[in-house]
């Protein structure tokens, strides 16, 4: 199994990358808790890629797609400059995304994910992701070192979720 994380830009092809991954995913986190005909309708309604394109070419945003045998498989986006409420305000905070398809996922796929994104946070002092509570990735991310900042709701149908931070060691 090949496995690459790298940098994308908001490309004709990564926009499609990112797509597919999205589009997936969200059947996939969401099929037990939300209508089908709900979710098709805000693939439909909410998923833009002139919107997408935009956001990935400010250059706050970082865009990493993970791709096994050539296909894309996960992705992490990272807003810098994003805080939320219940992060300290001293700290400089980034906002992750970070999704792996449940078919490809596997430990090797999480860890070239999150090592890929966490190198690219190095210059900031927290990481923080407010993730869906059912979400397998979330105990991923705990024993990474995420910890829990508040319970929240997350995610386009507003389900519970997790606030989670990673603070960043400067050493």
């Amino acid at each position: 199994m090949n496995i690459i994380s790298k940098f994308t830009v908001g490309s004709e092809e990564g926009i499609s990358d990112l797509i597919t991954i999205i589009d997936a995913s969200v059947y996939a986190l969401h099929k037990e808790y939300v209508s089908s005909e709900d979710i098709k309708k805000y693939i439909e309604n909410d998923i833009d890629p002139r919107k997408m394109i935009n956001d990935l070419n400010d250059l706050s945003n970082q865009l990493i797609i993970t791709y096994v045998d050539n296909h894309p498989a996960g992705y992490s986006i990272l807003k810098s400059g994003f805080s939320h409420p219940v992060l300290p305000e001293e700290k400089r905070a980034t906002e992750m995304i970070f999704v792996i398809l449940p078919e490809f996922d596997s430990p090797e796929t999480r860890e070239s994910l999150w090592k890929k994104s966490r190198s690219a946070a190095s210059f900031t002092d927290m990481i923080w992701i407010n993730i869906m509570a059912h979400d397998p990735l979330s105990a991923f991310l705990k024993e990474s070192g995420f910890t829990i900042a508040a319970d929240a709701s997350a995610g386009p149908f507003q389900l519970p979720s997790h606030l989670l931070q990673f603070e960043i060691s400067k050493s």
